[in-house]
C-alpha cells in the first residue's frame, strides 16, 4: 500500500485550469519548488508533494524504482480528485514525469522536463549509484551534500540559493535517498517513449547544468513530436531556483497556450 505523501498546495481549487503538479529532483523535497508555488497559485492549483523518502513523507528503505513513485503520485492526485493536470519535474522528477506519462497519459495535459535525461543506467552508472546509496547509509548526507552543492546550483548562485539547496540535501533521509538511488540505478529506457509524446511539452535546462548538459536537453527536444526548448542562462542544475524569473516566464508562457488550446 502506497504511503500517504506528504505535499504543499496553493492556489483556487475553483479555477477551470488545469493544476500544476511539480515533482521534486533527488535529493530535495517540494520546497525547491518555493518560487513557482508562489508564482504560479494565483491563477491554478499547484501541487507539490514530497515525495516518498524525501521532506515529511514516509520513508520505505530498500529500493524504490520510478513506478513506485509514479504510482504514489497517481493516489494522492486520486485522492486530491485531480483527474487531469500539467505534470513539471525536474532531474530525477522528471524521470518520474516520464514514468508517469507512461503509466497514465490521459491524466497528463502538459508535460515540463526540466534538467533531466531519458536514457536508462549504464554499467558504470549502475554501479556507482549503488555504491552512493551504501555511501549515504554509511555516512550520512552531509559530505555528500558539501561534494556537489557547486553543481547542483553554480558557484554562482546567491548564497541564499545556495544554502537552501545544501539544507534541503541535508535534510533528507539517508534511508530514502538510498532507495531512490537503488531504484534509479535499474531505470527504464524512455527514449522511445518521447517519440511517442502527444500532449504539449517543454523541455527546459540551465545553461551550465553539468549533471544534464544542454545536448541531453536538444536530445530530448528533437525527440519529442512539437516540443519547445528553453535554456535558462545563469544557472546549472536547479534554474528554477537559480534564476526564478526567468524560469517562471518560460513556464507561464508555455502554460498559457496550453490553456489557450
Amino acid at each position: 500500500m502506497a504511503p500517504y505523501l506528504a505535499y504543499e498546495e496553493k492556489g483556487a481549487q475553483a479555477s477551470t485550469l488545469p493544476p500544476l503538479v511539480l515533482i521534486h529532483g533527488h535529493p530535495f523535497d517540494h520546497t525547491m519548488w518555493t518560487p513557482q508555488l508562489s508564482a504560479f497559485s494565483a491563477c491554478r492549483r499547484v501541487i507539490a508533494p514530497d515525495l516518498r523518502g524525501y521532506g515529511a513523507s514516509p520513508v520505505t528503505p530498500g529500493v524504490t524504482p520510478l513506478s513506485t513513485f509514479a504510482e504514489d503520485i497517481a493516489t494522492l492526485l486520486t485522492d486530491l480528485q485531480v483527474d487531469e493536470f500539467a505534470l513539471a519535474g525536474l532531474s530525477m522528477g522528471g524521470q518520474i514525469a516520464m514514468e508517469c506519462y507512461s503509466r497514465f497519459p490521459e491524466r497528463i495535459r502538459a508535460l515540463v522536463l526540466a534538467d533531466t535525461f531519458p536514457s536508462p543506467e549504464t554499467p558504470t552508472g549502475r554501479k556507482s549509484r549503488n555504491e552512493m546509496a551504501d555511501r549515504l547509509l554509511r555516512e550520512g548526507m552531509r559530505g555528500y551534500a558539501d561534494e556537489v552543492l557547486h553543481k547542483m546550483v553554480a558557484p554562482y548562485a546567491h548564497p541564499d540559493v545556495a544554502a537552501h539547496v545544501h539544507r534541503m540535501m541535508t535534510s533528507t533521509p539517508p534511508e530514502g535517498a538510498a532507495a531512490a538511488l537503488r531504484g534509479r540505478a535499474e531505470r527504464p529506457d524512455y527514449r522511445g517513449l518521447l517519440t511517442r509524446v502527444t500532449v504539449p511539452t517543454l523541455v527546459v535546462v540551465g545553461e551550465d547544468d553539468e549533471y544534464t548538459p544542454v545536448s541531453d536537453a536538444k536530445a530530448m527536444h528533437d525527440a519529442i513530436p512539437g516540443s519547445t526548448l528553453r535554456v535558462i542562462p545563469d544557472s546549472a542544475h536547479m534554474p528554477n531556483l537559480e534564476q526564478p524569473e526567468d524560469f517562471n516566464e518560460t513556464l507561464a508562457t508555455f502554460l498559457n497556450h496550453v490553456d489557450e488550446h
